[in-house]
C-alpha cells in the first residue's frame, strides 16, 4: 500500500514539474503581445492627436486656459 501510495505522489508531482516547465515560454509572449499592442494603441493616438483637427482644439483650449488665467 504505501508503495503505491509513494508511486501516486511521484507521478503527481513529476507530471506537475512537467507541466510548469512546458509553460515558461507563455509568460513572455504574454508581455511581447501585450507590449505590441500598447505600443499600437499609442500609434493610433498619436496619430488623431497630431491631426489638424484635433491639434487646433488642442491648441483652442490651452489658449483659453492661458487668456483665463491672466
Amino acid at each position: 500500500m504505501c508503495k503505491a501510495v509513494r508511486a501516486r505522489l511521484r507521478a503527481l508531482v513529476c507530471g506537475a514539474v512537467r507541466a510548469v516547465r512546458r509553460d515558461t515560454g507563455m509568460v513572455t509572449s504574454e508581455y511581447a503581445m501585450g507590449i505590441v499592442a500598447a505600443v499600437a494603441f499609442a500609434v493610433v493616438l498619436y496619430k488623431v492627436v497630431t491631426s489638424g483637427q484635433v491639434n487646433a482644439e488642442l491648441q483652442a483650449i490651452v489658449e483659453r486656459a492661458l487668456d483665463e488665467g491672466a
